[in-house]
């Protein structure tokens, strides 16, 4: 489809993490809480460099900080936990290797059809999660508000508009990575869940895992657009 115009989704910024603030998120996780000084003495480094990786933890969301107030007349201290973003961000790759062994499981158990029910299941749930947040009356407004969303939540996604009127979603990267398998159903997930919080049908027109840079999904526009 040739794209003549392109609105790019507002996105967040994304967390980049550095070797020491992976250091501090090691010492964090499956701990009680810690204050600066606990880490100082953990990492041995300065009070400064320490301050200024928890604050990046914090403001990408790995880290937590509460205040515990001491008793007497002495000064409140910071508390420092991991979120679970954090522990995500540390078993990314094992998710790789456990979400693809449950899919086998289910078909192992209950067979093809099974499979199929649950990844139905699946993009129905999904679409609930989004249709409560989105107002839009025609299919194209619905499909941006959902972009939105998906931005909102850290996925990088495009919205284009070929000539003919057709719009498409790029998503470029991909929340279903991880369940993803060698069969490719769960690539089914994310098309049946746009079509059903979209209104209408969606088609895949390209996928990242037969040589595309990015999956591509297209839906016809309307009138009421």
């Amino acid at each position: 489809m040739e794209r003549v115009s392109a609105r790019n989704m507002r996105q967040p910024d994304e967390p980049t993490i550095s070797a020491a603030g992976l250091r501090i998120i090691k010492l964090l996780v499956g701990t009680p809480p810690r204050t600066v000084s606990e880490m100082i003495r953990a990492t041995g480094v300065t009070r400064t460099a320490v301050t200024e990786q928890l604050n990046e933890l914090a403001a990408a969301g790995f880290v937590d900080r509460t205040t515990e107030r001491l008793p007497g007349r002495g000064r409140p201290r910071h508390l420092y936990s991991a979120t679970q973003a954090a522990l995500l961000l540390l078993f990314a790759s094992n998710q790789r290797l456990l979400v693809p062994a449950i899919w086998k499981a289910i078909d192992e158990v209950g067979g093809r059809r099974m499979t199929e029910k649950v990844l139905h299941r699946t993009a129905v749930n999904l679409a609930e999660h989004y249709k409560r947040r989105i107002s839009g009356r025609t299919p194209a407004e619905r499909l941006e508000q959902m972009s939105r969303l998906l931005a909102d939540e850290g996925v990088l996604v495009d919205i284009d508009e070929g000539d003919d009127g057709q719009l498409a979603i790029r998503k470029r990267s991909c929340p279903f990575i991880s369940m993803y398998e060698s069969s490719g159903a769960v690539c089914c997930v994310d098309q049946e869940m746009m079509s059903e919080v979209v209104g209408v049908p969606v088609r895949r027109t390209a996928c990242r895992h037969e040589g595309a840079a990015c999956c591509v999904f297209e839906i016809a526009s309307t009138n009421g657009r």
